[in-house]
């Protein structure tokens, strides 16, 4: 089964609905352009129900079958939120709002999902129950677990869960997939390196806290190299070291540290944490400074259940064609909030293709078009082979 004929017919169409979103970017839960959009396009579509507020700004839309005699529920999501940057990609569509732009391609996965579901409520081809998944502040602001705590499996009944990402490097028609750990869990670290401050010509009466921040930052590598296995994946990364003043001749009595740390499974997210603690606290104390520690867990890992992981690269390839599906591969350190909701139902991450383009989060990325047709067909095709018309 290729892409299906209808969603071909809707590539256009669903083209404007993507290019509307991307000229239009908004982030986090303040949605109002996108979801106006979104619950528009649904109630014209004729979906049996719309749902909206659900984790703030979210939207589900219900769609049923031409029965309901296996009494199936499957979730499809898609992320709607943009990234708090400046667009470069000079396109005739790109960001009209400063500061704010589409660069992860979530204005690829709504009209997507947004085709697939105007195609389901077409045909009804399928014994059960869709629920369509919008879902607001996937860029940090955990939108999968606000909809997920505001019961949305629950009321709705949902028993499985399917998301999709586009990914750049990976060929247009076609698809990446693996069971298991897909992607990591994301914490944020931030350490205040507190010493004694004075004139940089006379550091004998300071204490300073810079060479103390620096050396808290290489000991840090070692949880990495010398305290997880070498066959586990951890990152710690400091990605800002800062001092309060700009001058060259002061010592100043602060340093602020923060970054991130990334890991795949929890007792490697609890070893990463408890190392953390003892070595900033260890290297200040042997410095003479004191500090100040912060650690915030995040997103947990994104864990694909083995059985719909398998589902779905089957699906994948009857859509891409046999060699067009990327099995079992590495994980991924990045991060991503449908982990929320795997944790709480069963179901798959899958990825893809976006071609030959700018990386996500990259002024110049773009969400290529030309993936649209194998995006929704994917979706469309889960449907219907997981609850086949009576």
């Amino acid at each position: 089964m290729p892409v299906k004929n209808r969603l071909a017919e809707l590539h256009g169409e669903i083209t404007e609905w993507r290019r509307t979103i991307h000229a239009n970017p908004e982030i986090l839960y303040d949605l109002p352009k996108t979801t106006a959009l979104v619950e528009a396009k649904l109630r014209e579509f004729g979906v049996d129900e719309v749902v909206t507020g659900i984790g703030r700004s979210g939207i589900v839309g219900v769609i049923r079958g031409k029965t309901d005699t296996s009494g199936r529920c499957v979730g499809l999501r898609a992320d709607m939120d943009a990234l708090p940057m400046d667009e470069r990609t000079g396109l005739d569509y790109a960001s009209g709002t400063a500061g704010k732009m589409h660069a992860c391609g979530h204005d690829g996965h709504t009209a997507m999902l947004l085709g697939t579901a105007k195609y389901l409520a077409e045909t009804r081809n399928f014994d059960g129950t869709v629920c369509v998944i919008f879902q607001p502040a996937e860029e940090g602001g955990a939108g999968g677990k606000a909809m997920v705590d505001d019961g949305m499996m629950d009321r709705f009944g949902i028993q499985e869960v399917y998301g999709m990402h586009n990914e750049p490097g990976l060929p247009v028609g076609e698809f990446g997939v693996a069971p298991g750990p897909v992607m990591a869990a994301a914490d944020e670290l931030e350490v205040i390196v507190k010493g004694r401050g004075g004139h940089a010509a006379r550091p004998h009466f300071t204490i300073d806290p810079v060479p103390c921040a620096a050396a808290i930052v290489m000991a840090l590598q070692t949880i990495a190299s010398r305290n997880a296995d070498p066959l586990e994946s951890v990152v710690v990364s400091i990605c800002v070291m800062e001092t309060e003043s700009a001058a060259t001749n002061v010592i100043d009595e602060r340093v602020r540290l923060a970054g991130t740390v990334r890991t795949l499974n929890e007792g490697l997210r609890d070893l990463a944490e408890e190392r953390i603690r003892k070595i900033v606290a260890a290297t200040a104390d042997a410095y003479g400074c004191e500090v100040d520690i912060h650690y915030e867990r995040g997103y947990p890992v994104t864990v694909n259940h083995e059985e719909n992981a398998r589902i779905a690269a089957e699906i994948a390839e009857a859509v891409a064609g046999q060699g067009k599906v990327a099995w079992g591969r590495p994980p991924r350190m990045g991060a991503e909030d449908f982990s929320y909701m795997l944790l709480a139902r069963p179901g798959a991450f899958i990825n893809v293709g976006n071609g030959d383009t700018a990386n996500v989060h990259h002024p110049m990325y773009n969400f290529n078009d030309e993936a649209i047709p194998y995006g929704t067909s994917f979706f469309a095709e889960l449907v219907e082979r997981r609850m086949p018309a009576a």
